[in-house]
């Protein structure tokens, strides 16, 4: 997160402070890859509040000449994941204060949403159309890591509140996003084991071959969590995401920490957890059920070479210890039954 960004509740926002100002409602996502509405005309003082409706997105501040990556200083609410089943809310919400009348350029980061037009503007004049064309036309940036431009940020607007309705006191935690690579030139999550807080998310990077993260138990380290459990526990899972040998871009899948509990998490390849490929979030390594003995256990049971459980993904269900909250694939890949053909020819 960006220092500029201070958490508080919503309802905490004293709007009547502000005698004269507006405030002007913004959906992001909900069905669709778009904020509504696409842009609004503001004066100084007014508030936009971005309400985020199903699946995860953000609110990151661009420039119309490099509408998909984020502007040095400018504000970023941060992902915003809604399970799909969340329909009557709460819903998160950012609080962005308008400074002036200069143009505010606005995407998504997530994926490649901004790619295929998820952007807004504030105060656009004639310039949206512009903006949207160049975010749709060919911009180069990759979904991992996310790139930065060089130009300064829009001159005006220099902070976003990024609230939760519903929270009962504001938090100054500041959350860290854990950097995982998933395969590439060997059968490994990279690194193997990390230590995370509570809020802090994990980004499985995919390199080459084809993969999976997918949650397990130290009990059944091959096995995804949502079969083995008896308590009705339904673990996250990225699906297969296959990347082929000359890929240009690298897909990502995040999940969220929600306890300082262990995550154990598998490739449900064919074989590849019995070969080792393994990872973990919060494995207390002075205890018999560390990180080694997971790997281990999972090459004992299950080094043979057969297939494992390939139980299909959840959506935003929330787990003991972690959350799905994004995932972004290739868009020209294949789902279902031609993902998991092509993952085999690229064993």
């Amino acid at each position: 997160m960006f220092s500029s960004i201070a958490f508080t509740t919503l309802f905490s926002v004293t709007i009547s402070s502000l005698a004269h100002a507006a405030q002007l409602n913004v959906v992001v996502g909900g069905g669709s890859l778009k904020f509504d509405p696409e842009f609004v005309t503001a004066n100084p003082g007014d508030t936009v509040i971005f309400t985020f409706k199903q699946a995860n997105h953000t609110a990151t501040q661009s420039t119309l000449a490099n509408p998909c990556s984020m502007v040095p200083g400018g504000f970023d609410s941060g992902y915003m994941p809604v399970a799909a089943s969340n329909t009557n809310g709460p819903f998160p919400a950012a609080e962005f204060t308008v400074q002036d009348t200069n143009p505010v350029w606005v995407y998504c980061k997530q994926a490649n949403h901004c790619q295929q037009g998820m952007v807004f503007a504030i105060n656009p004049g004639s310039q949206f159309a512009a903006f949207q064309a160049a975010a749709t036309g060919g911009s180069t940036t990759t979904s991992f890591p996310v790139t930065t431009e060089t130009s300064q940020p829009a001159t005006g607007p220099a902070s976003i509140t990024t609230t939760v309705s519903g929270s009962a006191t504001p938090s100054s935690i500041v959350s860290t996003d854990h950097k995982v690579v998933v395969g590439g030139s060997s059968l490994t999550f990279t690194p193997s084991n990390i230590s995370a807080q509570v809020g802090d998310t994990v980004t499985f990077q995919f390199m080459q071959k084809n993969h999976t993260a997918t949650q397990s138990t130290f009990a059944n380290p091959c096995r995804d969590l949502t079969s083995t459990s008896t308590s009705g526990q339904v673990g996250f899972d990225s699906g297969y995401i296959p990347v082929s040998a000359g890929a240009t871009t690298t897909p990502v899948y995040t999940i969220q920490i929600n306890d300082t509990s262990p995550v154990w998490v598998y490739c449900k390849q064919t074989g590849h957890c019995g070969q080792g490929m393994v990872f973990s979030v919060n494995a207390v390594e002075s205890s018999a059920d560390n990180y080694a003995a997971f790997r281990a256990r999972a090459m004992q049971l299950n080094g043979t070479g057969t297939s494992t459980s390939a139980s299909p993904s959840p959506t935003g269900t929330s787990t003991g210890g972690a959350t799905k909250t994004s995932t972004n694939r290739d868009a020209g890949v294949a789902v279902g039954l031609a993902s998991f053909v092509l993952g085999m020819l690229l064993m």
